[in-house]
């Protein structure tokens, strides 16, 4: 069962990592990363990962996982769009984590399906012909789509259950002992303060900009 990934540089670290740190651990899971040129990958936060194919190497995958970026302008990137779009074509499970759907948008896979994106990129993902739902994990079809970051632990743990079972998923959600309880009330955009909210948004775009 091959995994492919799609990797690109600004990408969130988490949004890639969590998936990874659920998908890769499944039975007969070979989990792989593609980006545009091959080569490392500098994440958002400073992680480099010194490897990945080239997409032109990567032409089929039982699953892929496209994480997300606070770097809007990552996300138009013609040749991972194109590449998405040619490996949903082979997929059974297609995903995105944060502001991957977007990708996902832009390659026309969410066309009138309901779909999750980061809070702060919900209108944006309506211009994809998507209508936005403020969920943690979306399912349409084959495609699944995660809200921020570290939804996309919870949306892993979802498609772990599809894969292969749910006692699979179960056992996996304890080896990685993934058991939230956050210490504040602000996990989403509606609990939330307005203060917090706007806080979030210039973290978050202080972090674009680095």
């Amino acid at each position: 069962m091959r995994i492919a990934f799609l990797f690109y540089d600004d990408m969130t670290t988490l949004d890639a990592v969590g998936p990874w740190e659920v998908l890769a651990r499944l039975p007969g899971a070979q989990a792989v990363t593609a980006s545009r040129d091959g080569g490392p990958i500098r994440t958002d936060t400073g992680l480099v990962f010194d490897k990945t194919a080239k997409f032109a190497d990567i032409a089929a995958a039982d699953v892929m996982v496209v994480p997300g970026t606070g770097n809007f302008a990552q996300l138009g990137d013609p040749a991972a769009i194109d590449w998405a779009r040619r490996l949903h074509a082979t997929t059974t499970w297609t995903t995105s984590v944060c502001t991957g759907a977007m990708i996902l948008g832009a390659a026309g896979i969410l066309q009138g399906k309901r779909a999750a994106t980061h809070w702060a990129a919900a209108r944006a993902l309506t211009k994809h012909g998507a209508t936005y739902a403020p969920e943690r994990v979306v399912i349409e079809g084959k495609v699944i789509t995660a809200a921020g970051v570290s939804s996309g632990i919870d949306m892993a743990l979802s498609l772990a259950a599809r894969l292969v079972d749910e006692p699979t998923a179960r056992a996996l959600q304890l080896a990685i002992e993934y058991d939230p309880q956050p210490p504040f009330d602000s996990g989403n955009a509606v609990s939330a303060d307005e203060a917090t909210r706007a806080k979030a948004l210039a973290l978050l775009a202080a972090g674009a900009q680095r």
